[in-house]
């Protein structure tokens, strides 16, 4: 099976899940790229992607598919096109994350033809109580780029994907339920902050606002953490005592699971 472009689609706030999808791309070695970033806003149209290979990366938030990526993921349709599915998650567990997303990509018209777990660092990790920092690093690119390639070679040896069977990956039907929202939200040390305004910019749900001091609403707040991490005064900082808990139980280093 031949194909002449690759679409890449992506939710990743701390840019773990785009880092990721851009190795499997490059390995994928195609003439022709584009891309859809749903870190920032949701589609306002239906966007159909024909004649491409979809590659779809998402962050795992508690075992599945961050909530805000799936809502904007429903914006996405393709056209009985392959697609290559991705899930990055913090070193913990990813739980039912991935066969939520093969799952969605049957229902949208996409082909699933091959999956993978990757390993990013956790939205919650700190300076002193590390949770997969600095991952994906170079060794998970360079599996990222192999995997793209094994990829590759598959859809060489397929005439046709359309009759492929579904494709099995690691998961849970029903999925797992997802967490209560609680209204906590990153803080900002007043003293250190700037207003430079790059935790507003890298907000993916615009739920921060320069009023006198920064000011987080609590219901558009997904605690990414994005703002933590790009904050360059270190004055936004988000404690909870799960991190805590995180650091002392999934410090051994996992590896990236693949699906073909």
């Amino acid at each position: 099976m031949k194909y002449t472009k690759v679409h890449t689609l992506f939710f990743s706030p701390t840019h773990t899940s785009r880092i990721v999808a851009e190795s499997v791309v490059k390995g994928l070695n195609a003439p022709r790229t584009d891309e859809t970033n749903l870190t920032f806003e949701c589609p306002r149209k239906t966007i159909t992607i024909e004649d491409s290979l979809a590659v779809i990366a998402v962050p795992v938030y508690g075992g599945r598919v961050a909530e805000t990526a799936m809502e904007r993921l429903g914006k996405i349709r393709g056209k009985q096109v392959p697609a290559i599915l991705i899930v990055v998650y913090g070193n913990r567990d990813y739980e039912d994350a991935l066969i939520e997303l093969r799952d969605y990509a049957c229902e949208a018209g996409f082909i699933p033809v091959a999956a993978a777990a990757f390993i990013g660092e956790h939205s919650y990790s700190r300076p002193n109580m590390p949770i997969a920092a600095g991952r994906p690093d170079a060794a998970d690119e360079a599996k990222a780029v192999a995997f793209g390639r094994a990829v590759a070679r598959k859809l060489e040896a397929l005439q046709d994907c359309s009759n492929l069977p579904l494709l099995p990956v690691k998961g849970n039907v029903p999925y797992k339920t997802r967490g209560a929202k609680t209204p906590v939200t990153p803080l900002t040390l007043d003293e250190r902050c700037t207003r430079c305004r790059l935790c507003i910019d890298w907000c993916p749900t615009q739920a921060i606002k320069l009023q006198g001091t920064l000011v987080t609403d609590p219901q558009l707040c997904i605690k990414c953490c994005a703002c933590v991490k790009v904050c360059p005064e270190q004055a936004r900082i988000f404690d909870t005592p799960y991190t805590e808990m995180l650091y002392m139980n999934f410090r051994a280093c996992r590896e990236p699971e693949i699906f073909l």
